[in-house]
């Protein structure tokens, strides 16, 4: 068992990293987590995980749940609405806990319904997805999608504790496994050279879940997460160095009607951005071929519609991280040496959406 710290200005708490816990009851009690507990679970993890997870919910006497199906589709009020209504319905109070059993869109929604319920009740994730434990689970970041725009209205709200346990991804189709590493791209880019070649080197071991590699990866990643947190916890500055590739690819996701998958999304947005960092220079031609090097592995794993670079701009224009008008870009410098803010003409974004995406459509 691993165990990282997080810490911010409005909470501290665990992130626990295992395979095949005992016992998720014993860490809810050590953790101080409240008796009454309502549990979110994905309609998927439940099928497959039914036995484990009934086992967790007998051991919390009246304890209610809500299975709800983790399409991008149901990222709504509606659904939120559906949370809260149960949650009144059974008589929980401040005194409870929402417990989060899924991915991250599910998880995004139970955290939204946790931060507004009754101002606030203790949130607990169990993240079912490689993505979901480097990423949504962990920062308090949560929302619901609006107007056909990710994740416009939300909060940042932290969870008292988070466990990982890498036996629910057994189950997890080859993409979604693709869609997490996905994401450790990102922090392969924001730490350091070493954890780059880590992650080159030890790719294919990480797609077939390799206990000591997938568990080093979820560890480096959430402690690279965790520091930038600490620093940074409602994104006003250094937590924007998270959003890289971020920019691209929420408006991609958007564009191909969400049949692309956002760890799919964000390897093809880090595509596009180190192409814009290109042509402005930050980084040389050789350094943009070394750092495509753990993109390219991604390359033969999915397929692009050919996108439509004008709509792609319109909706990057919705995104919220924008500021005077302007479509704000994270560009690299270098492995950890990011820049924030950064703003570009029209014909730049489509040539680095042109190219970028080159690398994945047929």
């Amino acid at each position: 068992m691993r165990k990282i710290k997080v810490s911010t200005q409005t909470q501290d708490y665990d992130v626990i990293i295992d395979s095949g816990i005992k016992d998720v009851n014993v860490l809810l009690k050590k953790h101080k987590i409240k008796a009454k507990r309502f549990f979110v679970i994905d309609s998927k993890v439940y099928k497959y995980h039914k036995a484990v997870i009934d086992k967790i919910i007998k051991a919390n006497p009246g304890a209610k749940k809500l299975i709800i199906t983790a399409k991008e589709e149901n990222k709504t009020y509606e659904t939120l609405q559906k949370i809260h209504e149960r949650l009144i319905k059974n008589g929980y109070g401040r005194d409870s806990a929402l417990i989060a059993i899924c991915g991250g869109i599910v998880g995004d929604i139970a955290g939204f319904a946790a931060s507004t319920y009754m101002r606030g009740i203790q949130l607990v994730h169990l993240p079912t997805t490689l993505l979901a434990s480097v990423d949504s689970a962990i920062g308090g970041k949560t929302g619901i999608n609006f107007h056909n725009t990710k994740n416009l209205i939300g909060t940042f709200y932290q969870p008292e504790l988070v466990i990982v346990d890498t036996k629910f991804f057994k189950t997890l189709p080859p993409e979604e496994i693709n869609c997490g590493l996905g994401e450790v791209v990102k922090y392969a880019f924001l730490s350091n050279d070493s954890f780059n070649k880590y992650f080159i080197k030890n790719y294919r071991d990480a797609v077939k879940l390799k206990s000591d590699v997938i568990t080093k990866i979820i560890y480096e990643s959430v402690k690279i997460k965790a520091a930038v947190v600490r620093q940074d916890e409602k994104e006003s500055g250094l937590r924007k160095i998270l959003n890289l590739g971020h920019t691209f690819a929420h408006a991609l996701e958007v564009q191909q009607n969400h049949k692309l998958k956002h760890g799919e999304a964000v390897v093809t947005g880090i595509s596009c951005a180190l192409y814009l960092s290109h042509q402005l220079n930050l980084i040389t031609t050789a350094e943009l071929e070394k750092h495509l090097e753990p993109i390219k592995l991604f390359t033969q794993k999915f397929d692009l519609e050919k996108p439509d670079e004008n709509e792609i701009i319109k909706i990057m224009l919705r995104d919220k991280k924008n500021r005077d008008g302007k479509i704000k870009f994270v560009l690299l410098k270098g492995i950890g040496e990011l820049l924030v803010d950064v703003s570009v003409e029209k014909k730049q974004i489509k040539k680095a959406i042109e190219n970028g995406l080159s690398l994945f459509i047929n």
